[in-house]
């Protein structure tokens, strides 16, 4: 077929053009957005929406931040990209920021998500050898069913989702997995070649999946007496979204290694990081590990920003109080289809029974009532605004989801 004549504000040309020439590898909700502000996005044609994803958290500060916004210009006005090969005047700064907030002894920054788990693997296992005593190549990672870490072939290599996996095989070797919030599964899975424990505080893709009461700290007590490294997964949780800055303070452990991304940008720049409280990264020396873009400081001056405003508008604090009226009011939902209603801080999750005829459809009826939100395994919808949202602002979404998800 030849291309679609352009118009510019009606949708169906860009969704017939992204089919036409894209790679078919997201299933979209069919809107076309073009503007943001907060917690509101705009499509072409001038229809309004709530975000209830915040692009899987990574805007938690809101769309287009102006404080954010003002740092990147800056910025780009100066310096974009220099390589590690030298030094620039972000990358320090960004480190004593990071470091000072959330009580890390060392940084490694990277880009993605993904590739800040594939930093932490490779970190791993070097201290197991060179550290713990692990013969050569024999490190085993131990990590849980229904995770979500990322997309490279080593990390699909140990996920549970079949439409993950299938096709992409041989698999790297060395992961081990357990059930998701069974300590005693994580004690007994451990050997001598055991390096790390690698897990998410709530599992996001999975559902908004939430371990039993104490887990966390039950997880860091087996990896303190077998010499484990403990590492959380918190590029999706971390960075105020559950209403703590770090998941793991609602249980008052520290990992020993955390990593973060999404909102360390606030949405503006692919931005991340693995922060270290066990002297870990110190294995890794010069020409063992990098990135060209990782650390630049575009990169490192946005993230700066991105927290610094987290805390001074204390958006934390906010995911906090508005995450619990929110959940407090989907619980309130009247639906016998409707199996379970879960979340911590503005990370929600309705799950439906098997037989509700998939989420999907109460999606795309949310999006034509306003609200922009996604299915994740078939059955359960999530809730994650960004950290902004106003109890007005919640009390607007309830209208639309209320009888949507009540029938």
């Amino acid at each position: 077929m030849g291309t679609p004549a352009t118009n510019t504000t009606d949708r169906n040309y860009y969704i017939q053009l992204e089919n036409e020439l894209g790679a078919h590898n997201y299933k979209p909700l069919d809107v076309v957005l073009t503007r943001g502000e907060g917690v509101w996005v705009w499509d072409v044609e001038g229809n309004r929406y709530m975000d209830c994803l915040s692009a899987y958290s990574a805007v938690n500060q809101g769309h287009c931040h102006p404080k954010i916004m003002n740092t990147l210009v800056e910025q780009t006005q100066k310096l974009t990209l220099t390589s590690r090969a030298f030094r620039n005047d972000q990358l320090a700064l960004f480190y004593k920021d990071i470091c000072e907030l959330t009580n890390s002894h060392k940084v490694l920054p990277m880009n993605s998500g993904a590739e800040a788990v594939e930093t932490v693997i490779k970190a791993v296992r070097k201290w197991g050898y060179q550290v713990k005593g692990v013969p050569e190549d024999q490190a085993e990672v131990i990590v849980c069913e229904n995770n979500f870490h990322g997309r490279t072939i080593t990390i699909v290599g140990f996920s549970t989702d079949q439409n993950s996996r299938a096709g992409f095989g041989p698999f790297t070797p060395g992961f081990k997995i357990i059930p998701f919030g069974d300590a005693d599964a994580l004690q007994s899975a451990i050997t001598p070649n055991t390096v790390a424990f690698l897990v998410e505080p709530i599992q996001g893709e999975a559902g908004v999946i939430i371990p039993p009461k104490g887990y966390l700290q039950e997880v860091r007590s087996i990896c303190d007496a077998n010499n484990v490294v403990l590492v959380l997964d918190e590029i999706q949780t971390g960075l105020g979204r559950t209403g703590k800055l770090l998941a793991e303070e609602h249980e008052n452990i520290e990992a020993d290694l955390t990593l973060i991304g999404k909102a360390l940008s606030g949405g503006y720049y692919p931005v991340s990081a693995v922060l270290s409280n066990k002297e870990v990264l110190g294995v890794l020396r010069p020409g063992e590990h990098g990135s060209t873009f990782g650390g630049n400081p575009l990169a490192c001056a946005i993230a700066r920003t991105a927290v610094k405003v987290l805390v001074e508008e204390k958006m934390t604090e906010n995911a906090a109080l508005m995450g619990e009226y929110f959940l407090n009011e989907l619980k309130k939902l009247n639906n016998p289809k409707i199996k379970e209603v879960r979340g911590k801080g503005l990370m929600l999750g309705v799950e439906f029974l098997e037989d509700a005829g998939g989420a999907r459809a109460y999606c795309e009826k949310l999006m034509h009532n306003g609200l922009l939100c996604k299915e994740t395994h078939e059955s359960i919808i999530r809730f994650a605004p960004p950290l902004v949202i106003t109890k007005q602002e919640i009390d607007w979404a309830l209208e639309r989801i209320g009888p949507i998800l009540s029938r």
